[in-house]
């Protein structure tokens, strides 16, 4: 499996995925509007004997700053359980550090998203609409998260869902 930067040809079989990940279309919509307002920072494809199985995207916050979310992760049906998403993670998560973002906030099960970091705690200071219990933050750069509270602004197009 070779985990890589989204090209303009990756993006119908990304919608695909998306799409029969979750059972609908939103989460595709929203990738699609992440990807046409610039919000998308990082978007990375899980390619596997040349089809794509898995996507992942974060996009830039608008506060707090030098911060992503992570949403969504994907995997096509057939490959889940396989380490795919995890594969995903990891690797974006590298790249952000890499990039020097700050920090990364996701909403998930905890029993998840705290195996590579992420931690409830952390986010508990921020405000957000979205449920405490499973609203984390992971900090990539030492203590930038210390100094840091107030609300939690997803991109425009995370707005426009509610």
């Amino acid at each position: 499996m070779i985990i890589r930067p989204e090209t303009q040809a990756d993006i119908a079989a990304v919608r695909a995925v998306v799409t029969e990940a979750f059972g609908q279309v939103a989460e595709a919509d929203l990738v699609d509007s992440l990807r046409d307002s610039g919000d998308s920072i990082i978007s990375l494809v899980a390619e596997e004997q040349g089809a794509i199985v898995g996507h992942i995207l974060f996009s830039k916050l608008q506060a707090p700053g030098q911060c992503l979310a992570l949403a969504p992760v994907s995997v096509a049906p057939g490959h889940q359980k396989q380490g795919v998403g995890s594969r995903l993670i990891k690797d974006g998560l590298a790249r952000a550090k890499d990039d020097q973002w700050k920090a990364v906030f996701v909403l998930g099960e905890p029993d998840y998203y705290t195996r590579f970091g992420f931690d409830l705690t952390l986010a508990e200071k921020f405000e957000t609409d979205y449920p405490k219990p499973y609203f984390m933050a992971l900090e990539l750069a030492p203590n930038a998260l210390a100094e840091r509270d107030g609300a939690i602004i997803y991109a425009a197009p995370f707005l426009a869902l509610e």
